[in-house]
């Protein structure tokens, strides 16, 4: 692709928002594919080239991966609906040179098509088949760039930063299996926001981001963050609830999430 790095200065808050936008997307959009490639990686590049979603002109554009259109405007998926804008980036084709350039990059209807189209690309494209169902962030970081992704000679190295910084390795186990660097700090959720109404039986991520908040809430063992909401964690949902003044029907949804999530802020 190219080279769209950029210096702009942002808020912890900032990173930490887009992040958690970001992370159960990039998680939902890898998990159950034949062909996958890390949410960590993907998650980071998406950091890297919105600078944490605070490029106004890619932010609406949904354009979070900074992915052009091409000259035979090929589609990898369904995601793309042929929208599209226009916008200067540097590239820099010799290793050390950077130059100015104007071309056309992809615009979406949401972020959740970007992440998906990004998904599609690397899968469809033979350039990318070193990057697929790789564990190791840096190998797959390096197969992206040297398939063309970016021009910078220091792409792999931002990328990878912003990795191992914001411990993207732990949203990685949706695809690998392994828990990644997960670890159950009392003053951390390590686990993805949910994006979607926990209920009785739902399970994984979303699960275990509820469960930590009751295990730090006294209301479940730290055992019990098993990523199954059961009978157990519906019941201390309730408990929880009533205690902050809410309906306590055991549902975690909008307001039970932002009020559970307000309380370790």
């Amino acid at each position: 692709m190219r080279k769209r790095l950029r210096s702009t200065s942002v808020t912890t808050k900032q990173v930490n928002d887009f992040i958690r936008k970001v992370a159960p997307i990039a998680q939902a959009k890898a998990s159950g594919r034949d062909k996958w490639s890390l949410p960590s990686v993907c998650i980071a590049q998406c950091c890297c080239e919105s600078a944490y979603g605070t490029s106004p002109k890619m932010m609406r554009a949904n354009a979070i991966l900074g992915i052009k259109v091409g000259k035979s405007r090929v589609h990898f998926g369904t995601a793309w609906k042929d929208k599209a804008y226009s916008t200067q980036t540097k590239e820099c084709y010799d290793g050390k040179t950077y130059v100015n350039i104007t071309d056309m990059y992809r615009a979406y209807d949401n972020v959740e098509d970007a992440i998906e189209d990004y998904y599609d690309m690397l899968a469809a494209c033979s350039r990318y088949r070193n990057c697929l169902n790789q564990t190791d962030a840096g190998n797959c970081i390096t197969a992206i760039k040297n398939g063309g992704y970016a021009t910078s000679p220091t792409y792999i190295n931002t990328i990878m930063n912003i990795v191992n910084k914001y411990k993207l390795a732990q949203y990685d186990n949706v695809v690998t299996g392994k828990s990644g660097n997960i670890t159950m700090s009392q003053d951390h959720n390590p686990y993805p926001e949910p994006i979607q109404t926990v209920r009785f039986g739902t399970t994984g991520n979303s699960a275990r981001w509820v469960q930590w908040c009751l295990w730090r809430f006294g209301l479940l063992e730290k055992s019990g963050i098993d990523g199954v909401i059961g009978l157990k964690s519906v019941a201390a949902i309730k408990i929880a609830q009533s205690r902050l003044g809410l309906n306590n029907d055991g549902i975690v949804g909008e307001v039970t999430r932002k009020t559970f999530k307000s309380v370790f802020e």
